[in-house]
């Protein structure tokens, strides 16, 4: 009997708004124990990573999972390149994509799905600098909208 739960252990915030994200998948990703263990704990960083296609095998790269206090020998580099697990066909649709001019794969999350460890993957096209100035524009301007409805509602 396995568990369905759902814990998010990391979010990549810096992706949503330095990218427009077209797609997602769910990958899982290959791990040692010690690993893990640091995950439960939460010590993992997603803000630089990226995600690469070589000889049809994803792997993500720039994620640091940092290393188990008592994983002594045990523990790996947390900076090492890690495989994502995904069906072949997957993984050549997603290269097909990032072929495409400005499209790159990047990690969006990080969960535990029962007591598995999976990967958020997005389809991601890079902001230029006006697009996020709109982004932001259009924060401020909901959360003071927010704030004057919250206001009359006195």
């Amino acid at each position: 009997m396995e568990k369905t739960g759902f814990k998010t252990i990391a979010e990549n915030r810096k992706a949503r708004h330095d990218y427009f994200v077209e797609d997602t998948y769910e990958a899982g990703i290959e791990l040692v124990g010690t690993e893990v263990k640091s995950l439960r704990q939460g010590g993992v960083n997603l803000k630089d990573s990226f995600c690469d296609i070589k000889d049809g095998e994803l792997f993500v790269r720039g994620m640091h999972i940092s290393p188990y206090e008592q994983g002594n020998i045990f523990n790996r580099d947390p900076m090492r390149m890690r495989r994502l697990l995904m069906h072949r066909r997957e993984i050549l649709r997603l290269f097909a994509q990032v072929k495409q001019d400005g499209y790159t794969l990047i990690p969006l999350s990080l969960y535990f799905k029962g007591s598995r460890v999976k990967m958020c993957v997005g389809v991601c096209k890079g902001k230029k600098l006006y697009d996020k100035r709109a982004d932001i524009a259009k924060r401020d301007a909901k959360r003071s909208m927010d704030r004057a409805m919250k206001e009359q509602g006195r």
